[in-house]
């Protein structure tokens, strides 16, 4: 079993700045997949950035050039800094696990909420 717990979010006016963080503890694999996925209102939950214990790292191409995803291996935490937020990146953030099929696990969203 691996839980997640997140931090960060909240509310911003366009063209500023978050930073969402995730813990991972548990029974953690050497190998694993770490990142995050959003889900706005009526809206499929979709990929927005995830990193590798192998430093692999993809972006959706809506986030390119303004989040970052760091991790640290050592502390199974992952860091989303958001910057240049947009009214469309409103949603709720969720932190996602994987390691193999079957095994993957959530955290429990936290709201990121950009006003224009």
């Amino acid at each position: 079993q691996v839980q997640l717990v997140e931090s960060g979010g909240g509310m911003v006016q366009a063209g500023g700045s978050l930073r969402l963080s995730c813990a991972a503890s548990g029974s953690i694999p050497s190998y694993n997949l770490m990142g995050w996925y959003r889900q706005a209102p009526g809206k499929e939950r979709e990929l927005v950035a995830r990193a590798s214990s192998l430093s692999a790292i993809d972006y959706a191409d809506a986030v390119k050039g303004r989040f970052t995803i760091t991790r640290d291996n050592a502390k199974n935490t992952i860091t989303l800094q958001m910057n240049s937020l947009r009214p469309d990146d409103t949603g709720v953030y969720y932190c996602h696990f994987f390691w193999r099929a079957g095994a993957e696990y959530w955290g429990q969203g936290t709201q990121v909420t950009v006003s224009s």
